[in-house]
């Protein structure tokens, strides 16, 4: 069984009240992939989270808009600090291996992040970013 598929079956028993099942799945899903996808947090429809999430961590507060990609060994985590914040993702975003989103971000729609890329600033939509840290290099034409 797909990983997101499990992620939705918590999230719907999360939304209706159903107070211990939706933890266990969590908990499987972290013993299983070794990844770290919440029923907190909210993920949009289609999205597909490469490899069975293996090594992905999102936070539980995390928005990921729909038809996404995330791919194995990614972090969307808050920054701390006083500006604290999480990770926004919109729609049709590809995120590659590796890579580390991290505060207050907001990933506009149809973006691609790199492989290992850390994104600690706002990723227009349409674009294309890399590198430690993550800068736009190109635009896609859509």
């Amino acid at each position: 069984m797909d990983v997101y598929k499990w992620y939705k079956i918590s999230r719907k028993l999360y939304i209706a009240h159903v107070p211990v099942i939706p933890m266990l799945i969590k908990g499987a899903i972290r013993i299983l992939w070794g990844g770290v996808i919440p029923y907190q947090a909210d993920i949009g429809e289609g999205t597909i989270i490469g490899y069975q999430g293996i090594g992905v961590v999102i936070h539980k507060k995390c928005i990921i808009g729909k038809n996404c990609h995330i791919s194995q060994n990614v972090t969307l985590g808050g920054g701390g600090g006083p500006k604290g914040g999480l990770p926004v993702l919109g729609n049709q975003v590809t995120v590659g291996t590796g890579a580390v989103v991290l505060g207050n971000i907001h990933i506009g729609d149809n973006a691609v992040i790199g492989a290992n890329a850390v994104v600690l600033c706002d990723i227009p939509a349409n674009a294309i970013a890399v590198g430690v840290p993550a800068k736009v290099i190109k635009y896609n034409n859509v």
